[in-house]
């Protein structure tokens, strides 16, 4: 598979980074020396030096025989002139652009339906205020996402000495649970990640991420000693995209909301957007300000400026005020692996979504979805069993997966099926699964059709 991506920032940095490591045949282009410098020395992809929206630019990258274009720039414009040059260049390559001004948001059906018929449009901010909004619900949960239109839920949960399902075997939880056991997908010891079998037991300071039925959700969240409770008011720092798109996502919730916003021009510009939110002037990490406002009574604090390193500082002013609900939006993939050690654990990142928005597209098979977790080092797959591929019409128990993946779920004309040795997948089931990235290539293989089908 070959793809072009235009944009060799953090988002064209790390999605190139995972396909080549995948061995796709990868091109960036870039007007960025530095940035393109930085991914020839430490990346096995080709690199252009030139603007990506430029046709003989495109050409001479070869997007006629391009299965993938990625426009994945900082530049919204930049990125749909990209994919409307391909598409008279090469209207049969797929084409995902990165559009995050909301300005556009009305014209994307029109940009998909008409020139330059982009077949993907990612917003990844988007994709985070809808993150936030399911984990400010979840006060226990670092990571929360949904498949099947919502009907299934995967979460995550730092487990603690409390826990009722510390020190129980996985093999044993049927017995100890019932039919509303939560299943352990993957569990998180030590930085790393993995993928359960029967014999493993759950432990205190684990990370875990279990799938169940949505409607199951709040009673399995009790089995962990977790209860939900009712958001009432919300503290936002920084008044960006992101903090906009959620204050007005709270006021239609209801929730009591307050931004606060260091730039001036931007409180002015955000009090004529908002019906009652209460937009402050200041510094988010002023503790006076913090002391003025009240934010140790915060239900949530959310921290979403620009600036990695004053949402961390913040959240942790937070957390030191007696806020348990806080969460942190983190540009930079070098803070990821430091985070839990200082206690911060809810973490949303705009280049996480986006990649997990580009992964979907790029897999092979009848690919629904494609999230990623902890650090991008295990894959929630959603897809489509097809017709002779490697697993349908066969026992589970007869069936080579991957080592380190895992058949989480099997959703049959609207059922949820938790797998067990003696399943079967049908043509056409929708099924669920988790692997970590090593087995990725694998299991992307055992998900196509085989060549003798034809």
């Amino acid at each position: 598979m070959k793809i072009i991506i235009v944009g060799a920032g953090e988002v064209g940095y790390n999605i190139a980074k995972r396909l080549s490591s995948e061995n796709k045949r990868v091109i960036v282009i870039d007007t960025d020396e530095n940035a393109i410098n930085r991914l020839g020395e430490n990346l096995d992809v080709q690199t252009i030096t030139a603007s990506g929206s430029n046709p003989k630019v495109l050409i001479e990258a070869g997007i006629q025989d391009t299965d993938i274009l990625l426009a994945v720039t900082d530049s919204d414009e930049v990125n749909l002139v990209a994919c409307l040059m391909a598409n008279i260049i090469s209207p049969d390559t797929k084409k995902l652009a990165r559009v995050r001004n909301s300005d556009f948001d009305p014209y994307h059906t029109r940009f998909q339906m008409e020139n330059p018929h982009i077949d993907t449009i990612i917003n990844p901010e988007t994709e985070v205020v809808n993150t936030i909004r399911k984990l400010v619900k979840i006060p226990g949960a670092v990571d929360v996402g949904t498949f099947v239109e919502g009907q299934v839920k995967y979460v995550g949960i730092r487990i603690d000495s409390d826990c009722p399902m510390v020190g129980i075997k996985l093999i044993d939880f049927p017995l100890k649970f019932d039919k509303n056991r939560p299943l352990i997908a993957a569990i998180i010891r030590k930085n790393e990640v993995i993928v359960p079998r029967g014999s493993d037991q759950v432990t205190c300071g684990d990370l875990i991420y279990f799938v169940c039925e949505t409607r199951k959700l709040e009673k399995i969240l009790e089995l962990f000693g977790i209860k939900i409770q009712p958001i009432r008011n919300v503290l936002i720092i920084g008044g960006g995209r992101v903090g906009e798109r959620l204050a007005k996502n709270f006021e239609k919730d209801g929730i009591k909301t307050k931004i606060v916003e260091a730039n001036i021009n931007r409180c002015h510009y955000l009090s004529t957007q908002m019906e009652k939110t209460i937009i402050l002037h200041g510094d988010g990490a002023d503790q006076k300000l913090f002391l003025e406002e009240n934010a140790g009574q915060s239900d949530a604090v959310i921290c979403v400026t620009n600036e990695d390193e004053t949402n961390i500082l913040v959240s942790l002013l937070a957390k030191n005020m007696g806020v348990k609900n806080t969460i942190t939006r983190i540009g930079k993939s070098s803070y990821f692996p430091l985070l839990g050690s200082i206690g911060i654990e809810k973490v949303v990142s705009p280049r996480v979504s986006a990649i997990s928005s580009i992964l979907k597209e790029v897999r092979k098979g009848k690919v629904l979805s494609d999230i990623s977790i902890f650090c991008e080092k295990g894959e929630f797959i959603e897809a489509i069993a097809i017709e002779s591929s490697g697993i349908t019409d066969k026992l589970l128990k007869k069936i080579s997966f991957p080592k380190g993946s895992l058949l989480v779920c099997i959703i049959r004309e609207g059922q949820i099926i938790i797998p067990t040795g003696d399943s079967i997948i049908e043509p056409s089931d929708r099924i669920i699964l988790f692997a970590v990235k090593d087995a990725i290539k694998k299991l992307e293989k055992l998900l196509t059709v085989k060549l003798g089908f034809f």
